[in-house]
């Protein structure tokens, strides 16, 4: 019965997983319909909404607010740091200059980088299918930048820099992805996810202010569209995502929940097609 139920419990954990990567895949849509907005006030306005929605949920379940130890505090913020702050400056400026399915297969490097990194800090095992599998991400992504142009959003050459800001995405969450384990393990992942993005929310309203993007009044200009993208990005994409995401690596583990991610790209190319009316390259399908 115990084998039956832990079963259960592991595919629980495989479709909230599944579903979240679906949900991810929805950000890039979401984000590139932003991409008129300064790419660090989209992402204030994301992780303010955030953390107003998981606040709330604290709160009406009962489950509160916890107490966190100096250690803790600085664990969560070096996560707020990488997994909010410097993700949202990538995400947001790289959408700024390549499209939404682009930017997604390059994010498809994220369960590649996340098992490496798992297996130099953790020694979590890389077996013979799992090195077979990234280096088929890797070629994948090298496919992807090296296939041309079609999938560019930006004029001039820009949608290499916009490669290289997405790059800088999939650096961000590995690191966010990996070295939250021991803190998840104290906190749980619901007041993990929360911390963090209560710290990278205040890094992105403070770099905001100081580079004059922080701009409240335009949020009145938004079109309906903008608004919905950003209670999507807020809600489903940050704070039910985020909870889902942290709750399969404390049950499964980094290298099994961030395969998951493949899922990702998967759905931002279907979705981009479908919604934005973007092109599905030859390069992309492969």
């Amino acid at each position: 019965m115990s084998v039956a139920k832990e079963r259960a419990g592991d595919a629980a954990v495989y479709a909230r997983l599944a579903l979240v990567a679906v949900a991810w895949g929805g950000t890039f849509i979401a984000g590139r319909s932003l991409a008129g907005v300064a790419p660090m006030f989209s992402a204030s306005l994301r992780f303010l909404l955030a953390s107003a929605a998981l606040s709330l949920f604290l709160v009406i379940s009962g489950k509160g607010f916890r107490r966190v130890t100096a250690r803790q505090a600085l664990v969560v913020t070096l996560l707020g740091f990488c997994g909010i702050f410097s993700y949202s400056f990538f995400f947001f400026s790289g959408l700024q200059h390549i499209s939404a399915s682009r930017a997604a297969l390059i994010v498809a490097l994220n369960p590649a980088v996340m098992a490496l990194i798992a297996y130099l800090f953790y020694r979590e095992r890389v077996s013979a299918l799992k090195m077979l599998g990234i280096a088929l991400c890797f070629g994948g992504v090298a496919l992807v930048v090296g296939g041309g142009d079609p999938q560019r959003a930006g004029a001039g050459g820009s949608g290499w820099l916009g490669e290289a800001l997405i790059g800088g995405c999939v650096l961000s969450w590995s690191a966010y992805s990996v070295f939250c384990k021991s803190v998840v393990r104290q906190l749980g992942p619901l007041h993990t996810v929360t911390y963090s993005i209560y710290a990278g929310t205040i890094m992105l309203a403070a770099y905001s202010a100081c580079t004059g993007a922080l701009d409240f009044a335009a949020v009145a200009r938004f079109s309906s569209g903008e608004m919905l993208s950003l209670l999507y990005l807020g809600i489903v994409g940050s704070a039910v995502a985020y909870i889902w995401y942290y709750d399969g690596i404390q049950k499964i583990g980094v290298a099994r929940a961030g395969v998951f991610i493949a899922l990702n790209p998967l759905a931002a190319v279907l979705f981009g097609a479908a919604l934005l009316g973007e092109q599905m390259t030859l390069a992309t399908l492969l």
